[in-house]
């Protein structure tokens, strides 16, 4: 009888091709099938509704295609000012709740997405951390860093404290004109465009969108302010590969070296090389007793260096460089789109009611006449107040 003897290494490959081979189908359908219908059986037991599950969601009802099919479909038609914007911004979730009710779910490739729109509700999902913790974005924390926002626990209490003096109002108040310079330079740029009757049209988004990254680069780096803007470009260039991206289903696809995510840790190690230049820089000065800027940043290294000081300069206590960076990311990823969007739809709702347009700019004038905004008139500004309150809920009404 002939013994055919492998050699070792050729035995091991075809052991764990023999070990994938009868795992994966049964990983597969497990988590394409199974799973998600299991799921969907105990959404229903607890009385919420949604579109019964099939594996055509896996290509028709993920947020990326969606989005990218949204895009296309905004690029050949406008949304007027008398129009509602839920339907069109919020498709697929107004969709959802219009059909099967405000507390439902919807479908992002094989997980399920639950609609809650009840205050009470919600409350309860927020004092509960336990049972509902943050969700763990693994695909995206290795570009965009974690941060306080995604962290949990003792180690979100611990990073809280030392991020909690950089937001502090009396240093927020501080950064006012930083707010003011940046917001002049915007103008001047708009009065350049005027017509010879003093009239223009323009779109404001690509504005805003600069305005905010300029003031997050000032307020958050002071000093370093060309380094920081040229940082958040990069994040900025960075989320764009990651939205556009070609994304599958397929198990393990995001390990393959895609030319997109050869790009994404190309940019990631400029990102870090130059927040740790920076970084560096600023600790140097802290140890040497020399001022801090009054920035974000140094801020929130002085908070950082003051904690490690109470505990004996110990190791575990406080924040590494690698926890900085990720803060400083935080403050552009946190900051920037959001706050660029919630200024432009306050001018397209202001362009809606010009009223309180009038009403508002009355307001201003009457409180701050012809000089730059501070802190004891910011809180007079009733009307204003209550405009940005009122318009964050009108896209839900």
């Amino acid at each position: 009888m002939e013994v055919f003897v492998f050699p070792t290494g050729t035995t091991i490959i075809i052991c764990v091709l023999s070990v994938l081979l009868a795992v994966l189908p049964w990983d597969l359908f497990n988590n394409f099938w199974l799973k998600p219908k299991r799921l969907e059986k105990l959404l229903k037991g607890q009385g919420l509704q949604g579109e019964p599950y099939n594996l055509s969601v896996l290509k028709d009802k993920s947020k990326q295609n969606y989005m990218l099919k949204l895009q296309q479909e905004d690029k050949s038609k406008s949304i007027g000012l008398s129009k509602e914007v839920a339907p069109s911004i919020f498709s697929t979730l107004h969709e959802a709740v219009h059909k099967y009710g405000k507390n439902s779910f919807l479908w992002d490739g094989a997980t399920p997405s639950v609609i809650i729109t009840d205050p009470d509700q919600i409350k309860e999902i927020f004092n509960r951390m336990e049972d509902f913790p943050k969700s763990k974005f693994i695909s995206i924390s290795k570009y965009f860093g974690v941060g306080i926002a995604h962290q949990e626990g003792e180690k979100w209490a611990k990073h809280r404290k030392i991020v909690n003096p950089a937001f502090h109002i009396e240093k927020l108040k501080g950064m006012l004109p930083a707010f003011s310079h940046s917001c002049n330079e915007m103008i001047s740029k708009w009065k350049g465009l005027l017509s010879s009757d003093g009239t223009c049209e323009l779109d404001v988004w690509p504005f805003l969108q600069n305005l905010t990254c300029d003031v997050i680069s000032r307020t958050a780096f002071g000093s370093s302010y060309a380094e920081g803007a040229k940082i958040f470009q990069l994040l900025k260039k960075q989320g764009f590969i990651l939205m556009t991206a070609p994304r599958t289903n397929i198990p393990l696809w995001r390990l393959l070296p895609t030319t997109a995510e050869r790009r994404m840790k190309e940019i990631e190690r400029d990102i870090r090389d130059s927040l740790e230049g920076i970084i560096e820089k600023r600790e140097e000065a802290l140890k040497n007793g020399e001022a801090t800027n009054d920035d974000l940043l140094g801020i929130l290294l002085q908070s950082n260096h003051a904690e490690k000081q109470g505990h004996g300069n110990s190791k575990n206590i406080g924040m590494t460089t690698h926890d900085v960076i990720d803060e400083c990311k935080l403050f552009y990823l946190a900051g920037q789109e959001t706050t660029s969007s919630l200024l432009v739809w306050t001018m397209v709702l202001l362009g809606r009611y010009p009223e309180w347009q009038e009403r508002a700019r009355q307001e201003v004038l009457q409180v701050f006449g012809n000089q730059n905004p501070n802190s004891e008139g910011l809180s007079q500004l009733k009307t204003v107040t209550m405009i940005l309150y009122e318009e964050q809920m009108l896209p839900y009404q």
